[in-house]
């Protein structure tokens, strides 16, 4: 099944991930990053008859690989961003997940459909947004924020030194003509980037963009507190990360049960968490990095809920 390719991508830490969950056959769970199903459909392979998997995804594209997964008699997908988990799993009745497993990567479907606007590599409008029912596109951004707006977005999620420059360039453009593809910005912006790192600078430019239009970190620090709440005793938090933003909230999340890392203590002077780390991050193999580029940059971590 590694080797196997989806319609959104092939599934990255894959049996580490699942076997991380240490799935119970009559078990409740959640994918809240269903993408091309690869994950869901490992962990339905381990399901008996009276588990139950909920899969979450806000992009209508993933629907199309609903056909993928088997046992679907366990299985309900849910067209929803993973942030209001909560609110679901009270629809369907569900008190408690014996596990979740959240895949934060954006999957490579994202990046090599020219019309979703994710990547420099085409010359495409500037949507980027997840979910194509929402409003707010990476151009309405480009266009309509100031200048110190803007300079805080590329600061924080693109962690670009450069982010004054960055910001002061877009809005000088802008006042000639709307900026409206992904290829205007990236002229724009390679005139302020260093020719040696044109390209992963124009990346970072690009991430935080598209984190901002999809407002990736409040929706993962919604999450993450949402599955403290919904994990039972003995459950486990699984999630791969892939850029040290959305780690770090992660890391926080389990070693202090809180996204800030604010560390609380008992009487006796131990960190009181909600949870208790399970073994050290696990890095792909160098297989697997080869065999699948996506991953080289992942972390998994794997937290058990007390």
């Amino acid at each position: 099944m590694n080797g196997e390719q989806y319609t959104y991508h092939t599934p990255v830490l894959l049996q580490e991930s699942i076997d991380a969950l240490d799935v119970k056959a009559n078990g409740v769970y959640a994918d809240v990053t269903f993408g091309g199903g690869g994950h869901s459909r490992e962990l339905l392979s381990r399901l008996g008859n009276e588990g139950r998997l909920y899969s979450f995804d806000q992009d209508e594209d993933a629907e199309e690989n609903i056909g993928r997964v088997e046992n679907r008699g366990s299985f309900t997908f849910v067209r929803s961003n993973f942030r209001y988990i909560s609110n679901w799993m009270r629809y369907y009745g569900e008190e408690y997940l014996d596990g979740i497993l959240a895949d934060l990567g954006v999957s490579s479907h994202h990046f090599d459909d020219a019309e979703r606007g994710f990547s420099f590599r085409y010359d495409a409008p500037l949507d980027m947004r997840m979910n194509k029912r929402a409003g707010t596109t990476a151009a309405d951004i480009i266009n309509t924020y100031d200048e110190k707006q803007l300079a805080e977005i590329f600061y924080l999620y693109g962690e670009m030194k450069n982010s004054r420059a960055v910001a002061k360039a877009i809005v000088n453009a802008r006042l000639q003509d709307e900026i409206k593809s992904t290829g205007q910005l990236a002229s724009v912006l390679e005139p302020v980037l260093k020719k040696e790192r044109e390209k992963k600078e124009l990346a970072k430019a690009f991430q935080a963009l598209r984190i901002e239009v999809n407002h990736e970190m409040e929706a993962l620090a919604e999450m993450l507190a949402s599955a403290t709440n919904l994990l039972r005793s003995g459950g486990r938090l699984v999630v791969i990360t892939y850029h040290s933003l959305e780690d770090r909230l992660v890391k926080n999340i389990m070693k202090t049960g809180n996204v800030r890392g604010v560390v609380a203590k008992d009487f006796f002077g131990n960190v009181d968490s909600p949870y208790k780390m399970v073994g050290k991050v696990v890095l792909p193999t160098y297989e697997e990095q080869e065999r699948n580029p996506r991953s080289r940059s992942a972390k998994l971590r794997i937290a058990e809920k007390r």
